[in-house]
């Protein structure tokens, strides 16, 4: 058996080199979306909560999406995703290998204070005694795979820092930053201008006046905190003149917010989570006056386009 420390690091590489029959036979990728930025693309099923199918785990883990948003743990998202996508590796095929023990220890002493402000408990099917400890015996675990030789399996590629090039990515929760092995900074904002043409192509679902009151980029989903001022648009979800929170789709943070300022920004909502979102393509301008007018009137060609009839094919 190989030791913990020195089996884990290796399972972030082996499996690509695998041959095409034997991933098959006993493998699958990873299709959980959270768990897409984890080191290893490849798991089985049933996995340690008994899951048939990946589709009966996704159903299962996005109970939690409410608890990772908050950032009580570093470690949540990969102890979850060790559990409902456990990685699978040649050389354990019979069992899916588990998680450390310390790792849930970790996640539960950060996230169960606050499951048990909304009367929650840890779940007893996570229950951290039944995991094996990290030197006796084989389990996975965070500090063992970050410390492989090699490229930094948690690195983040510049393109999944746009949400636009890969919607469905989660943030990694280990690399808030987009930062590569080098350290430096992929994230890059654009400049979207705030025009007509931008307004009618991108098809806003919110417009609102705001002032910043906070951004965090803290825990699994960077937010920012602001005051509404003033409506001009609203598609999907009922948006409060008061504190509401903007919540980024990118760990990159764009478009660039500044804590007391006031702007006016453009942006998507989600209606089933009834969140506004702040995408790569989305517009926050330091408020001037003007603007006001310049939307209302913008607004009005939009709605004119959509009223107008629409030529008649001839067969």
């Amino acid at each position: 058996m190989l030791s913990p420390g020195l089996c884990v690091p290796l399972l972030a590489v082996s499996c690509a080199l695998w041959p095409a029959a034997v991933r098959a036979a006993s493998c699958e990728p990873v299709r959980i979306p959270l768990c897409r930025s984890m080191p290893w693309n490849m798991t089985k099923m049933p996995n340690h909560l008994h899951h048939s199918t990946q589709d009966n785990a996704v159903l299962a883990i996005e109970q939690f999406e409410g608890l990772l948003g908050t950032g009580c743990s570093p470690d949540l998202l990969f102890f979850l995703c060790a559990m409902y996508a456990p990685i699978c590796t040649i050389d354990f095929q019979h069992e899916p290998i588990k998680p450390c023990k310390a790792v849930c220890e970790r996640a539960k002493s950060g996230c169960e204070p606050v499951m048990k402000r909304y009367n929650h408990s840890w779940p007893d099917n996570l229950a951290c005694s039944e995991l094996p400890l990290y030197d006796r015996g084989v389990c996975i675990s965070p500090e063992a795979i970050v410390k492989a030789e090699g490229p930094d399996p948690y690195y983040q590629d510049p393109a999944r820092c746009n949400p636009e090039s890969s919607p469905d990515f989660p943030m990694d929760s280990n690399n808030l930053h987009c930062k590569g092995p080098s350290g430096v900074d992929n994230c890059r904002c654009k400049t979207v201008r705030m025009s007509l043409k931008t307004y009618l192509r991108n098809n806003y679902n919110y417009v609102i006046r705001a002032r910043v009151r906070d951004v965090r980029n803290q825990g699994l989903e960077p937010t920012a905190v602001i005051d509404v001022k003033e409506v001009f648009k609203s598609s999907l979800v009922n948006i409060p003149r008061e504190t509401v929170t903007l919540y980024y789709s990118s760990s990159c943070l764009c478009p660039t917010l500044v804590q007391g300022e006031e702007y006016l920004i453009m942006g998507y909502e989600n209606e089933e989570t009834s969140r506004l979102l702040l995408i790569d393509s989305s517009v926050a301008q330091k408020w001037r006056d003007r603007m006001g007018r310049k939307v209302k009137r913008w607004d009005q060609v939009l709605q004119g386009k959509r009223r107008a009839p629409q030529p008649r094919s001839r067969h």
